[in-house]
């Protein structure tokens, strides 16, 4: 059978070196080396489980050619001094053991490096800096705000001449280094605002010297760069470079018609190829998802066919890319290699898997922006659905026999992946779902935010796939478990939604946050049936009856159309479920208002994806009052005290109550009481939404075969 991806999975040439296929792990910062800018075990293990998982190419992220200056982030790689050659020696070779090739990525923070300038090192920069003004740090959460905003004021350098030729020479003195360290290539930062960026844009070079003011000027570090590392890396290592296509945001940014004059200059240098990128005005707080790290499908694949048409060599495309849309890009040529992120953080094995023509079995990434926050914190790199990224070098073969009966209660994300990983291991497992279908929360949450449904479904096709006795319409009781001779038992039943203590929490137009999940999808409860008209009922029970809500499209499509809830709506709640319910309704055309307790919106978000959300339910008309006070729901509306002390008054046909989620072990408790050997993961032991429940299952599936 031909495949479906002969294009993506076809062997490629950048300069002289051949990679087994168009797909490449782009550089990203992971904060997975040692703090002293050594290679760790750690980052050899990661980057191993890339190669191993099929990868052609993987790009090492942000290796520092002057670390610790220019350090972007704590356990950052550095390639700034020979002492660093063995390390990296270490991790090449484990890579090409697995038929990978693998480029070291050149690059000197400049104005970004933040995290530099925390240890005193000033930030090296073209010009002066205009002060950044938006919404940026509106988004953080105080804890988050802390973990950012530590350190002292840093100070500026403005380069002279000697200190360009310094860059130069350390670019150079990098490339020599990872040559010596048996890299296959080396890919040259000049994007997302680092310094040969800050060069080459007109927004931050305001230079009047030879390498500012014209186009020519400002792009002459990079090419000076590019021909001191072509040089240095001699004739048996691919040189390349990433290149912003424009900067978003920026008025007097770099835009793509300089890209396009820039780019064959690079070739004329000396470069194998170019990786077109973009980036932002960093005030802003939504284009932190609107650049090179895309929420838009194909944002940037347009630029780089731009860009293609006017070099020759190789371009490698990036920016949430689905593989059916880059093997269409391929074969078209507007690109000619695909740099993944995000995706290949989900599932390592996504290029192996498209190769077995498994794509089915490629574990989706969500978009949920774990992976990209986990920067801004200084944190190292995590992923919600794959719990092993960043901790493969503690994944050991599971030592527990097969044997045991291994009884999962409850059939949501923490559910299901632990009941999958004890099947992989070979032990007997049973799966109770008291509803009729698996999911749990996540039917919910993917009917509000698609890629969510994405994770469902993969779920369910694993333990569609896999030997777990899965018994649905099945109600766990300290006597079923024990005739079904269970040894351990796993309770993961989610959380409690209790309507929180609030005045008018009863009247009859009010909904709590399990009452809107019925409602839409097709299930009732006694609390519902006293709020809902005779029509409402009626067409519920036809859409469960006939299938209908368990298909989450057709409810996405037919809620806008029809939907049981008035025009003007007040959420309670200002955490993850009531924002994207609040998005869920304003694309419905309601009236929304968000009112909460909490100092600011979007807990329960990842700090990225918040920061998008909150701009755009606010472009939308979504009014948000966090740090209300004195909430009472009254007949038509909500009435609360604002932040500013100020008595307000939304109005509401509908109040939706997303809040009062808690813990619950009143039903491990209860098997414990009767003599089981229980263990607790999920929501149900403290809410941790997605990232949690596949956290908690993984580690406490090691934690029992160990």
């Amino acid at each position: 059978m031909p495949s479906a991806y002969p294009h993506l999975l076809s062997e490629g040439k950048i300069g002289p070196i051949s990679v087994r296929n168009r797909i490449i792990v782009t550089a990203m910062g992971v904060s997975l080396s040692n703090a002293d800018g050594t290679v760790s075990d750690r980052l050899i293990a990661y980057h191993e489980e890339q190669a191993k998982g099929g990868a052609g190419l993987i790009i090492m992220g942000v290796s520092g050619v002057a670390w610790p200056v220019g350090a972007v982030m704590p356990n950052q790689t550095a390639i700034s001094d020979d002492r660093f050659i063995p390390g990296l020696r270490k991790l090449t070779d484990a890579v090409h053991a697995h038929g990978a090739k693998i480029a070291a990525q050149l690059h000197h923070g400049g104005l970004v490096a933040g995290y530099s300038a925390t240890e005193g090192h000033p930030l090296w920069a073209p010009s002066l800096p205009k002060p950044v003004a938006g919404d940026f740090v509106e988004a953080f959460l105080p804890e988050e705000l802390a973990a950012f905003a530590g350190g002292p004021v840093p100070q500026i350098k403005v380069l002279e001449e000697a200190d360009i030729q310094q860059v130069v020479r350390w670019f150079a003195e990098g490339a020599a280094r990872a040559r010596q360290a048996g890299f296959d290539g080396v890919e040259i930062h000049g994007g997302h605002g680092y310094l040969l960026s800050s060069f080459m844009s007109p927004a931050s070079n305001r230079r009047t010297d030879g390498y500012g003011g014209p186009l020519e000027n400002r792009a002459r570090l990079t090419l000076e760069v590019v021909r001191a590392v072509r040089e240095a890396a001699g004739p048996d290592m691919a040189v390349w470079l990433k290149l912003d296509s424009r900067e978003l945001g920026k008025p007097d940014g770099i835009t793509i018609d300089d890209a396009r004059i820039v780019a064959p200059w690079v070739e004329a240098a000396g470069a194998d190829a170019i990786t077109v990128t973009a980036y932002h005005n960093v005030g802003q707080g939504k284009l932190h998802s609107g650049s090179n790290i895309p929420h838009e499908p194909d944002f940037n694949l347009p630029a780089a066919a731009r860009i293609r048409e006017v070099v020759k060599l190789p371009i490698i495309a990036s920016g949430r890319v689905e593989p059916p849309s880059a093997e269409h890009g391929l074969a078209k040529g507007d690109f000619d290699f695909l740099a993944m992120g995000r995706k290949v953080l989900a599932d390592p094995h996504l290029p192996n898997k498209l190769a077995a023509d498994s794509e089915a079995d490629i574990r989706p990434c969500i978009y949920c922006y774990t992976c990209v926050s986990t920067a801004y914190i200084r944190e190292p790199v995590r992923c919600a659905v794959n719990s092993e990224l960043g901790r493969e070098f503690q994944v050991v073969a599971p030592r527990a026999a097969p044997g045991g009966h291994f009884v999962v209660i409850g059939g949501g994300p923490a559910g299901m992946e632990a009941a999958r990983r004890l099947d992989r291991a070979g032990q007997r497992v049973t799966l109770i779902e008291k509803s009729d279908r698996l999911g749990g929360t996540l039917r919910f949450a993917g009917l509000a935010y698609e890629p969510n449904e994405r994770l469902m479904h993969w779920l369910r096709r694993q333990i569609e796939g896999s030997k777990v006795d899965v018994r649905l319409k099945t109600e766990a009781t300290p006597e079923l478990i024990a005739a079904l001779g269970a040894d351990t038992v796993i309770v993961a039943t989610g959380a409690r939604r209790d309507m929180p203590p609030i005045p008018g929490g009863n009247l009859s137009h009010v909904f709590s946050g399990d009452d809107m999940r019925r409602m839409m999808l097709g299930e009732s409860s006694d609390a519902l049936k006293s709020k809902t008209s005779w029509a409402t009922r009626i067409a519920t029970k036809v859409g469960a009856a006939t299938g209908a809500t368990a298909n989450l499209d057709f409810v996405r499509k037919a809620t806008k159309t029809w939907m049981p809830l008035g025009k003007n709506i007040v959420i309670i709640g200002g955490e993850l479920v009531g924002l994207e319910l609040a998005e869920f309704l304003v694309e419905r055309d309601r009236r929304v208002t968000v009112v909460g307790e909490a100092p600011r919106f979007g807990g329960g978000l990842q700090l990225v994806r918040r920061m998008r959300m909150l701009v755009e339910l606010r472009e939308h008309g979504v009014e948000l009052f966090p740090a209300a006070k004195d909430i009472r729901i009254v007949e038509g509306a909500v009435q609360f005290t604002d932040g500013e002390g100020t008595a307000r008054s939304a109005a509401a046909d509908h109040v939706i109550v997303a809040a009062g989620a808690h813990g619950d072990s009143s039903l491990a408790d209860a098997l414990r009481a009767a003599g089981l050997t229980v263990h607790e993961i999920g929501d149900g032991t403290g809410v941790g939404y997605i990232e949690g429940a596949m956290r908690g299952a993984t580690d406490k599936v090691a934690e029992l075969l160990a």
